[in-house]
């Protein structure tokens, strides 16, 4: 029987990683411009597929990535080169860009599979992190409440998103240009950091 203490342990484990507070600004920057509507349904797309993404992993673990002879090493080294490039066009706002020169094509782009639910909410930590925790946790009970806690976290990144409208309204076009660029600095960093880690689990960095 899984106890309480295991709950919290989960929850808090998943919640730091994860991080729901630091992902709002992240998801307000890449949806500056969008009406409402679009903005709701990139939200609900990018939580869906991020559950779904760490469910699987919950259930089948390290398999998962050894059935292809992906390393978890190698898993955070690709994850870090995407988020690298999410930050170069942050920085640079080539998706501002890409606005104004063809808004046709900008209805198209869609930041929910990636990088929103990839690799920001089901990313090399969390994956790394759920399959951990469903380790210890085995048996189906285990693992239901493993996804249970999971879900629990994603909607907690869900209800933020949703409400990241109202921090769009108060920083304004300039504020919020001004954070995209510096969430940009941070994410290169981030990025750099997670290639970083793969290459000392490889022996490559000391």
């Amino acid at each position: 029987m899984i106890d309480y203490a295991f709950l919290v342990t989960a929850f808090t484990t998943l919640f730091v990683v994860i991080d729901p507070p630091g992902q709002a600004p992240i998801f307000m920057a890449l949806t500056q411009g969008m009406d409402p509507a679009a903005r709701r349904g990139v939200a609900i797309r990018a939580c869906l597929t991020a559950a779904v993404i760490l469910a699987m992993f919950t259930a089948f673990g390290e398999s998962v990535l050894g059935f292809v002879g992906i390393s978890m090493p190698a898993f955070r080294v690709a994850g870090g080169v995407l988020l690298f490039l999410t930050a170069i066009e942050m920085l640079f706002e080539r998706r501002t860009k890409r606005r104004e020169s063809n808004a046709e094509e900008e209805e198209n782009t869609d930041p929910s599979v990636f990088p929103l639910a990839i690799p920001f909410i089901a990313g090399p930590g969390s994956i790394a992190t759920i399959i951990l925790l469903a380790g210890q946790a085995p048996g189906l009970q285990g693992t239901a409440v493993v996804i249970g806690v999971m879900v629990s976290v994603v909607a907690v990144v869900l209800v933020l998103y949703l409400s990241s409208g109202v921090l769009a309204r108060l920083l304004g076009k300039t504020g919020l240009n001004v954070m995209t660029r510096l969430l940009g600095m941070l994410l290169a960093a981030l990025s750099v950091q997670f290639i970083l880690s793969g290459l000392r689990d490889f022996g490559f960095a000391g």
